[in-house]
């Protein structure tokens, strides 16, 4: 996968989503056709990338801070 962070690469699924509702997932113009990623498997991205947003970009502890308190 590339190496956008996840929120990124969720905008650009979200698009690529919207795309594919608005004109369909494929079509044909002449001898030429264009057929989009798979709606089902963009789907899957688009959860997966919620999840990784969600949990702070898949780093473990995210927006966590340390303290150190020392005895008297």
């Amino acid at each position: 996968m590339d190496s956008k962070e996840p929120l990124v690469l969720l905008n650009e699924v979200e698009t690529a989503i919207s795309t594919i509702l608005k004109g369909g997932q494929s079509y044909k113009i002449g001898s030429r056709s264009l057929t989009r990623a798979d709606l089902g498997t963009l789907i899957k991205l688009r959860n997966e990338l919620l999840m990784q947003v969600q949990a702070g970009g898949g780093q473990l502890l995210a927006n966590t801070s340390v303290a150190f308190f020392e005895g008297r």
